[in-house]
């Protein structure tokens, strides 16, 4: 069943804002900033930075104890020598927390020397500082766009210049959406995948310090190539309507809090398509990923930790819950819309806090109710809150919102979708529109503005 409801949805999708690219563009380096570095770690041993992998067995961990070792000079020449060695390592990540003690403790010389050898590794390795992930993925997308460049000059084969060129259509939607004016937020590159469909996150404000933080997660037939700009025009939409939100809350309070935020346009994974909507495949890699992404925030923070929410739509709720039942790291907020459903048979299998898990289910969008991966999220017994998508009325901004209808309307500007996501990722669950509720009822039933 979801295989015909999925050919049905693939035809809408064409309708989505795509980057088609005759030119590759420029890439600009923005933000450079190296000064988030972790304090350095003292490990057991002679060599400095060996011993924190010392009870671990993965390849991944021995792989960087061991680059802690090779002196500055050699390591371009390992690199060399082991050229599966950097996939292997990504697939096999250590811990972020032992991977920011790592990187911290590793001389200037041989960081220096590891971003040159393999910006690949720095860019997506989750607990090396994200300033320098975003120089190291800007050098891969820069270094990546000239080799291709190159080769579709050459007098290679039609079949390898059209791969080439496909290619450097879908660099040249990441390379596009890092451009951003200056009343924007900054925008930083933290994952990258240059091979077949591509991978990346791009972050819209400063995930060090940002109060509140929203991870995007998408669905079926979303590709970097077709869709990498709008889900950056998505996030951007969703963090100018959360500051929105916070300065009306701190104009009726008498504390000035200057409260923050960074959204996420996370396409980790390989989002399936015709061939493989039914399979449940690349969801375990979008658990993992995802998983892999929220973890390494979680320990680049430390003590002083953001309230973390999950935006998820379509076979992106599947993973989204994949990831919140089957790992043990906690959320503040879950919004899920367009559903297929997942192994998780209620909230209290999700690690959400306080059960803030909202689903939203559009008019006319067929995933929903369909159940094809598990529970429908949206069911009485699964026991989330309602999120209103169909348009009203807010009271409090006193304007129209329009409605989502199908599967591929949620994030659209102005909709009650995007307000109440808005309010959901900064812990004001509390005034979320449910659906089907009368405007009167909800007029009246509207708190006042929280005081500090």
């Amino acid at each position: 069943m979801l295989l015909e409801i999925a050919v049905v949805i693939a035809t809408s999708v064409v309708g989505l804002p795509a980057t088609e690219a005759a030119a590759v563009p420029a890439v600009t380096f923005q933000s450079i900033v190296t000064s988030d570095a972790p304090p350095v770690f003292v490990g057991p041993g002679a060599d400095r930075g060996a011993g924190v992998f010392a009870a671990s067995a993965s390849f991944g961990a021995q792989t960087l104890s061991t680059l802690a070792r090779v002196p500055a000079g050699n390591i371009s020449r390992y690199f060399e020598t082991r050229p599966a060695a950097v996939d292997q390592l990504l697939a096999e990540q250590p811990p972020a927390q032992e991977v920011a003690l790592w990187w911290g403790d590793l001389d200037s010389d041989r960081q220096s020397a590891l971003e040159i050898a393999s910006p690949q590794l720095v860019g997506n390795l989750e607990g090396v500082p994200y300033a320098i992930r975003d120089m190291s993925n800007r050098t891969m997308l820069s270094q990546t766009i000239s080799e291709l460049t190159t080769l579709m000059d050459s007098d290679a084969g039609r079949a390898v210049q059209l791969d080439a060129f496909q290619q450097l259509n879908m660099l040249s939607s990441i390379s596009g959406a890092l451009v951003y004016d200056s009343a924007e937020p900054q925008r930083t590159l933290v994952t990258l995948d240059v091979a077949g469909q591509g991978r990346a996150a791009i972050v819209l404000g400063d995930l060090n310090k940002a109060d509140y933080v929203s991870f995007l997660v998408p669905g079926m037939f979303f590709t970097i190539q077709g869709q990498m700009s709008y889900w950056v025009d998505a996030a951007n939409e969703l963090q100018s309507q959360q500051q929105l939100w916070l300065d009306y809350f701190e104009s009726g309070s008498v504390f000035v809090q200057n409260k923050s935020v960074a959204t996420v346009a996370w396409i980790g994974y390989d989002t399936p398509n015709l061939t493989n909507v039914g399979a449940i495949d690349n969801a375990d890699q979008g658990r993992d990923t995802l998983a892999g992404a929220i973890l390494g925030l979680q320990a680049g923070r430390g003590a002083d930790q953001p309230y973390i929410s999950v935006v998820a739509h379509s076979y992106g709720t599947t993973a989204a819950m994949m990831a919140l039942s089957e790992y043990s790291f906690n959320i503040d907020a879950l919004a899920l819309v367009g559903s297929p459903g997942s192994p998780a048979e209620s909230v209290a299998d999700l690690n959400v806090r306080d059960g803030n898990v909202f689903v939203g289910e559009a008019a006319w969008d067929p995933i929903p109710n369909s159940s094809y991966f598990g529970p429908d999220p949206g069911a009485e017994s699964f026991g989330a809150k309602s999120l209103g998508v169909s348009g009203d009325f807010d009271v409090i901004m006193k304007k129209p919102l329009t409605a989502s209808v199908g599967h591929n309307e949620y994030f659209t500007p102005g909709s009650e979708a995007m307000r109440n996501f808005a309010l959901i990722c900064i812990d004001r669950g509390d005034l979320v529109m449910p659906e089907g509720e009368p405007l009167v009822q909800r007029a009246l039933a509207v708190p006042a503005p929280r005081r500090g």
